[in-house]
């Protein structure tokens, strides 16, 4: 089995990015290059690849995160600026958003998602960070339950229902406590 490392996530990265995101998504749920660059702008200490040592250049699996205000959720595919990671709101009222983890099938069953999860989250704690928040999509969500995550109660996931929408049938929104 090879042997995978993690780091952080610069933009020369995007094009493989991408690839990756082409073999874990349907289309309705791929993001542009454009969007993607923009959640590594907003918060490049949280954002890591796993490179594929088995082919130059390749991705073997990527997760992007960024702060976020609490009372709302990031688009799907939307082209993010600094105001809305963190203007105006002080750590108190954001939540580290997972926004997206993908594994290529080179690195499935072997512990990558966990690998590049707690890098980012070491980084997202270190920010002041002590909530996060995701959308689980494609039947996800006992994977992160496994990490800590609860969906939302119906009442606080009620005003993000047309958002949560666009993130496709049976997405969830979870959160847990980060520990300090």
């Amino acid at each position: 089995m090879p042997i995978f490392t993690v780091r952080p996530m610069t933009a020369a990265d995007l094009p493989a990015v991408l690839a990756v995101q082409a073999q874990c998504y349907g289309e309705t749920l791929l993001e542009s290059e454009a969007a993607l660059a923009s959640r590594l702008a907003l918060s490049p200490d949280t954002c890591w690849v796993a490179p594929d040592p088995g082919q130059a250049s390749a991705l073997a699996a990527y997760l992007f995160t960024h702060a976020w205000p609490e009372s709302s959720l990031p688009p799907l595919d939307g082209v993010l600026s600094r105001q809305h990671g963190n203007a105006d709101h002080d750590t108190g009222h954001l939540t580290w958003f997972v926004h997206d983890m993908a594994v290529a099938p080179a690195g499935r069953g072997t512990g990558l998602a966990g690998l590049l999860y707690r890098a980012a989250s070491v980084a997202a704690v270190e920010a002041g960070l002590r909530r996060s928040r995701l959308i689980a999509v494609q039947s996800a969500a006992a994977w992160w339950r496994r990490l800590g995550y609860a969906p939302l109660d119906a009442g606080t996931a009620a005003p993000h229902a047309a958002k949560l929408a666009s993130y496709g049938a049976g997405a969830v929104i979870m959160e847990r406590r980060l520990a300090a």
